[in-house]
């Protein structure tokens, strides 16, 4: 069986703790995020030296591997997003197709080592933004491409979510 798309809006995630994972978001902002990074750094390495990291638990399900190679890659989107917000006026963000992106990356195929070498420099990049990010520009807002509305700090919120959300998928 192949893998189904999530096509779950999780902004809710803005508003309480995530009953999966226990994250709570909203207890997050700009200015926290560099130190989670860091430390969620250095969880998934260790998830990528795990020997059976490239095994997925079932067919529906992405391996170890595949979702440190996706936390990457989110790295990356949201570095994007982020610079957008602060360069222009109520930006829309483009639409990323996490799925195809998993595909297309050939994400089960991947050296551990380098996705944790990659995911370590993405996630620093990321979180030195979002670090640098002034107080008062905390609340520049923009808009996903389904409408949903998202200040520089509710980025930073969804963004954190994401990467710990998938840390407690893997067992990280």
């Amino acid at each position: 069986m192949p893998i189904e798309p999530d096509t779950k809006d999780w902004t809710w995630v803005l508003e309480r703790a995530c009953p999966e994972c226990g994250v709570e978001a909203a207890a997050h902002s700009p200015a926290t995020v560099p130190d989670v990074l860091r430390d969620a750094v250095v969880r998934w390495e260790a998830v990528l030296r795990r020997p059976d990291v490239s095994r997925r638990p079932d067919d529906a399900t992405w391996s170890p591997l595949e979702y440190a190679a996706h936390v990457r890659d989110v790295c990356a989107v949201f570095r994007g997003r982020l610079a957008l917000l602060l360069a222009e006026e109520n930006p829309t963000f483009a639409d990323w197709d996490q799925d195809a992106a998993a595909v297309a990356g050939r994400y089960g195929e991947k050296d551990p080592a380098d996705v944790a070498d990659e995911l370590a420099a993405r996630a620093a990049a990321v979180g030195e933004a979002f670090g640098a990010v002034p107080r008062d520009r905390w609340e520049r807002s923009g808009l996903r491409s389904n409408g949903s509305r998202f200040t520089v700090r509710t980025l930073a919120q969804y963004f954190l979510h994401d990467v710990l959300h998938h840390l407690h998928d893997v067992g990280g």
